[in-house]
């Protein structure tokens, strides 16, 4: 069983609105996809839920614009950030992509990754001949980024995978001035001013992406495993 971490990048004529609203403005710093299931006789009817970090005030006016949601609902979770869940009716623009997929055994593990530019980051898992074959089917105009491929090991998923594209810029900031040398060689404005953003802007991201690497690390060793390795280090400790 094989593996393929890409990001794909549509041109702006078949995006989503609401990725075109990802794409043109600076209301989302971060979002992905959950889950979806798609639904009716002809596969028209699609349902999603979003987890997005947002102005949610903007953010509420772009998806209330948009023609093909019929309805949905969003759950504050803090200031910053919030779930979606989305009815909405499936585009020809979808449909022509995913035709990729159709025939073959595929699967998509979730989540899937918004950046930026609204370009999207995803997991397939299935046989190698499958994977090579939704790249060869996927439409010319989508621009195509492999980032590995493998045996399938939810162990050794790469620890970046949730992090945005700002996040890893800051923590490439950080390791290229000192900040993460021992002892430190350099602050937060240090790699404020390689991020050209204010220090407590810098500061956030590195917090962030150093949440989301600890949390996805923890998560992929297991918990029990985890909580064996520290129940022995205690013991060594104690003796």
């Amino acid at each position: 069983m094989k593996y393929l971490d890409v990001r794909l990048r549509q041109p702006d004529r078949m995006l989503h609105p609401m990725q075109r609203f990802i794409r043109e403005e600076d209301a989302v710093r971060y979002e992905e996809l959950r889950t979806w299931n798609i639904l009716g006789p002809e596969g028209d009817r699609e349902y999603e839920l979003f987890y997005a970090e947002a102005d949610r005030e903007a953010y509420e006016a772009a998806i209330e614009a948009v023609d093909s949601v019929r309805w949905y609902d969003l759950t504050p979770i803090d200031d910053d950030s919030f779930y979606v869940y989305i009815c909405q009716e499936t585009r020809e623009e979808d449909v022509r992509w995913r035709r990729s997929f159709a025939a073959l055994d595929l699967v998509i593990v979730p989540p899937v990754i918004y950046d930026s530019e609204a370009a999207f980051y995803m997991t397939v898992v299935g046989a190698g001949e499958d994977l090579q074959a939704m790249l060869e089917g996927l439409p010319d105009e989508i621009d195509v980024t492999v980032r590995a491929i493998g045996e399938y090991d939810r162990r050794h998923a790469p620890l970046t995978g949730g992090l945005t594209e700002r996040q890893l810029e800051a923590v490439a900031a950080a390791v290229e001035v000192g900040y993460y040398a021992v002892p430190r060689e350099a602050g937060l404005e240090a790699v404020a001013e390689r991020l050209n953003c204010a220090a407590s802007t810098a500061g956030t991201l590195l917090q962030k992406a150093q949440a989301r690497v600890m949390q996805r690390l923890v998560r992929q060793r297991g918990r029990g495993l985890f909580e064996d390795e520290m129940n022995a280090t205690a013991l060594d400790a104690g003796r």
